[in-house]
């Protein structure tokens, strides 16, 4: 699915970082280990590799890596990239500063535990977690993400996955997208950031 969603000159969710990310960066480690998770066509990754973060982004489309690639070529960047499945992958392979995992919401709710288990996981004792969303309310704008309210986040929801971190931004909003065709428009969403115990 995603091969084909990210098929052609286009990038769907555009060049530039999300913006939430650019407006929290300052809560990730500064030039951190980093995991970009199901990174697509490499927006976030490239941003933070400019940043002067050391990214490691990984997705399971081969079109979207191509594509990310590319425009690190272009912003004379170099994140490395790995093809992997988000449900099969090895979490433990290595510790990291700092996951960012944005607009993964993709995943069915029968897989957030161990999904949130594994980006847990990943990070090293006192990395950072970064997750960007959309809530329920999402569906009434219909401007990107998940028809389906029940793959959309909660700040109760991530609250509880998350208790046993140290939570410092669990926050529900609205803003206007302009993150390519994809993300454009008014928006329901939501940041969480956390600290690994």
């Amino acid at each position: 699915m995603w091969d084909e969603r990210f098929a052609g000159e286009d990038y769907m969710f555009g060049k530039e970082p999300a913006q939430a990310l650019t407006r929290h960066k300052g809560h990730l480690h500064k030039a951190g280990t980093t995991l970009a998770v199901a990174d697509g066509e490499g927006r976030n990754s490239i941003y933070l590799a400019k940043q002067g973060f050391a990214v490691h982004a990984m997705d399971s489309s081969i079109v979207g890596i191509e594509k990310a690639q590319k425009l690190a070529l272009d912003h004379e960047v170099a994140p490395t990239f790995e093809l992997a499945d988000i449900y099969d992958y090895d979490w433990h392979k290595q510790s990291y500063d700092n996951v960012v995992a944005i607009f993964i919401q993709f995943a069915p709710p029968e897989k957030w535990d161990s999904l949130f288990a594994g980006l847990k996981s990943a990070l090293r004792p006192g990395g950072c977690l970064f997750l960007h969303g959309y809530t329920p309310k999402q569906v009434d704008y219909g401007t990107g993400g998940p028809s389906n309210p029940a793959h959309l986040y909660t700040t109760a929801m991530l609250g509880d996955a998350f208790a046993d971190m140290d939570i410092l931004v669990n926050e529900a909003y609205e803003a206007v997208l302009d993150e390519g065709p994809g993300h454009s428009g008014q928006s329901a969403l939501i940041d969480f950031i956390a600290i690994k115990k």
